[in-house]
């Protein structure tokens, strides 16, 4: 039985068929990155519903803090030209 507290932890990230973003579905605790993708695989993936697989140590995930969003998301809203509705896309273009 490993120590939890001494062996990593892993978040992971599934793509369930190509054309999508990767979603984060959960985390677990492996001693490296080929046991994480192993673990993943096994425990995230039994009905064979991912394309791809992404594992990342936890300690790794850098998050802005909730307390700073006007200083991150609020500059955002003067510039209109990034936001979709100003684009066409074509509908044979497909999942985007």
């Amino acid at each position: 039985m490993t120590d939890t507290a001494q062996t990593p932890l892993w978040e992971v990230f599934i793509r369930p068929r190509n054309g999508l973003a990767h979603r984060h579905c959960g985390s677990l605790h492996a001693a490296d990155a080929t046991m994480a993708l192993q673990a993943a695989r096994d425990v995230y993936t039994r009905r064979e519903e991912g394309q791809s697989i992404w594992v990342i140590p936890s300690s790794e995930i850098v998050a802005s803090d909730p307390n700073d969003k006007e200083t991150f998301f609020d500059p955002a809203g003067d510039k209109i030209y990034r936001h979709p509705t100003f684009y066409d896309i074509p509908d044979d273009v497909g999942h985007m």
